[in-house]
C-alpha cells in the first residue's frame, strides 16, 4: 500500500475512533456522577468489585483472539488473501462465544464462592450473576471489532461502542426511576443489567454491520477443510500467549483490587470507609484521568493492525517515522492534561462530584498522564509487532510494582502509597517499552 494512502486511512480511522471515544467518554461522565448520587460511594466501590472477574473472563474468552484476529486479518488483507482473513473471523467468533459460554456457567455456579472467598464481599454474589450474561455478547462484539480493525473499518467499533455506552446509559436510568417509583430504593444492582444491555446493543449493531462487509464478492470464495484448520492453528498460534498474558495481568489486577479495601482497613478505615474511597478512586477520579485517553486509546487500536501490515511490507523507514511522531503527540496530550487536571482538580472533585477526597486524588493522579497515555499505543506497538512476550513481562512488572504499594505503602500512608505505586509503575512502563522500541527500529 502506498505510504500517502495509508497515512490516509490510519488517521480517518483515529478519526472516528477519537470522536466517539469523546463521545462515549462525555456521556460516561455524566453517567458517573449520576452513579455517585444515586447509589453513593460506597456502592460504586462495591460494584467496582466486580469488574476484575469481568476482565477476567474477557481475557480468557475473548481479548486474546481479537488482538490475534485483528492482527492476521492485517496480514491476510495486505498478502491479497481476504478469505484467509474471513475464515480466521469464522474460527475466531466460534472459538470466542464458546468459551464465554462455558465462563458464563462457571460464574453462575460459583458465584458465591467467588464473591466471599475472593471479592471478600457476599454482596458481589448476585452482581456477578447477573455481570455473567454479558460476556456471550462482549466475546461476539470483540470478534466484530477485532476484524473490523484489521480491515481497517473504525465505523463498526466506533458505532457499537457508541450504541453500547448509550443503551447502557439510557438502561440504567430507566431502570433506576422504575424502581424508585416502585419502592423508593434502587440497588447498585441495576448498574450491572446496565452493563449486560449495552453489550447486546452493541453485540447486536455489529452483527447486522458486518454482513456487509463478509458477503461481499471478493471474500465469498470458498476453502478447505485444511484452510479452516490452518486459520484456527494460526489464532491459537497467535491468541493462546497473548490469552495467558492477559489472564495473569488480570490475575495481578484482580489482587490488586481486591486487596486495596483490605489495606486501607488496616491503615485505619471501617469496611463502608474503604470501600467508599476505592469507590472515590476507581469510580469517580480515575475515569477523569482517563478521559483524555480517548484519544490515545483510538490511536493504540489502529496501531496494531498498522504496524503489523508495515512489518509484513519490510517498510523500516516507514516504521521509524511512524513510532517518533506517535511518541510525540501523545506525550505532548499528557502533559498538557497534566496542567489542566492541576487547574481543574478542586472543581471536578469539590464541585461536579461534591466529593474532597477525589479533587485530592485527581491532583496527583494528574502526574501520570504522560505515561498513561503513551504506554497503551507503546504496548500495542509491540504487540503489532510481535513481541508479546515482551509486552506482557513490561505490563507484569509494572503491575508487581503497583500491588508492592497496595501491601507495603497502604497500610501505612493510606490511599496515597496506592498513587505513589501506580506512578512509579507507569514511569517503568514507559522507560521499558522505549528501550525495547529503540532496540528494535536500530535492528531495523
Amino acid at each position: 500500500m502506498h505510504l500517502s494512502t495509508r497515512k490516509k486511512i490510519f488517521l480517518k480511522g483515529a478519526f472516528v475512533l477519537t470522536f466517539v471515544g469523546l463521545v462515549t467518554r462525555v456521556i460516561g461522565f455524566f453517567f458517573r456522577i449520576f452513579l455517585s448520587r444515586a447509589f453513593g460511594t460506597e456502592g460504586i466501590g462495591i460494584y467496582h468489585l466486580i469488574f476484575p472477574v469481568f476482565a477476567l473472563c474477557i481475557s480468557l474468552s475473548a481479548a486474546g483472539i481479537e488482538t490475534s484476529l485483528s492482527r492476521l486479518t492485517a496480514r491476510y488483507t495486505s498478502l491479497g488473501r481476504p478469505e484467509l482473513a474471513k475464515v480466521s473471523f469464522q474460527m475466531a467468533l466460534l472459538l470466542s462465544a464458546g468459551m464465554s459460554l462455558i465462563c458464563t456457567a462457571l460464574i453462575q455456579i460459583f458465584a458465591h464462592d467467588i464473591a466471599v472467598s475472593a471479592l471478600g464481599d457476599v454482596r458481589c454474589e448476585p452482581l456477578l450473576k447477573v455481570m455473567s450474561y454479558a460476556l456471550p455478547f462482549a466475546s461476539v462484539h470483540s470478534c466484530i471489532c477485532g476484524y473490523s480493525l484489521g480491515l481497517k473499518q473504525t465505523r463498526i467499533p466506533g458505532i457499537s461502542q457508541l450504541a453500547e455506552q448509550c443503551t447502557r446509559v439510557l438502561g440504567v436510568y430507566l431502570l433506576y426511576t422504575a424502581a424508585i417509583q416502585e419502592s423508593g430504593q434502587a440497588g447498585i444492582i441495576l448498574a450491572v443489567c446496565g452493563l449486560v444491555i449495552g453489550e447486546i446493543a452493541g453485540a447486536f449493531y455489529s452483527i447486522f454491520a458486518v454482513r456487509r462487509i463478509l458477503y461481499t464478492k471478493k471474500a465469498a470464495q470458498k476453502c478447505s477443510f485444511s484452510c479452516y484448520a490452518g486459520c484456527l492453528g494460526d489464532i491459537l498460534k497467535h491468541a493462546v500467549p497473548i490469552t495467558a498474558n492477559r489472564i495473569s495481568l488480570n490475575i495481578l489486577q484482580s489482587i490488586e483490587v481486591v486487596s486495596i479495601p483490605k489495606c486501607l482497613m488496616l491503615y485505619g478505615f471501617s469496611r463502608s470507609a474503604a470501600l467508599s474511597h476505592y469507590g472515590i478512586l476507581n469510580g469517580i477520579a480515575m475515569p477523569c484521568i482517563l478521559f483524555p485517553s480517548a484519544i490515545t486509546n483510538s490511536i493504540s487500536m489502529m496501531m496494531l493492525p498498522t504496524v503489523a501490515e508495515i512489518q509484513a511490507a519490510s517498510q523500516n523507514r516507514t516504521l521509524r517515522q511512524l513510532i517518533r511522531k506517535v511518541s510525540i503527540s501523545c506525550l505532548l496530550l499528557g502533559f498538557f492534561c497534566t496542567c489542566g487536571f492541576l487547574l481543574t482538580a478542586d472543581f471536578l472533585g469539590s464541585f461536579v462530584f461534591q466529593s474532597p477526597e477525589a479533587a485530592s486524588y485527581i491532583r496527583v493522579l494528574a502526574f501520570i498522564c504522560p505515561f498513561l497515555y503513551t504506554n497503551s499505543t507503546y504496548i500495542s506497538m509491540l504487540n503489532g509487532l510481535g513481541h508479546t512476550g515482551l509486552a506482557f513481562l513490561i505490563n507484569f512488572t509494572g503491575l508487581c510494582i503497583r500491588i508492592a504499594g497496595v501491601f507495603f505503602l497502604i497500610p501505612q500512608t493510606g490511599i496515597s502509597g496506592y498513587l505513589t505505586g501506580l506512578l512509579s509503575s507507569q514511569i517503568f512502563v514507559f522507560l521499558a517499552s522505549v528501550r525495547v522500541l529503540f532496540r528494535t527500529v536500530q535492528r531495523t
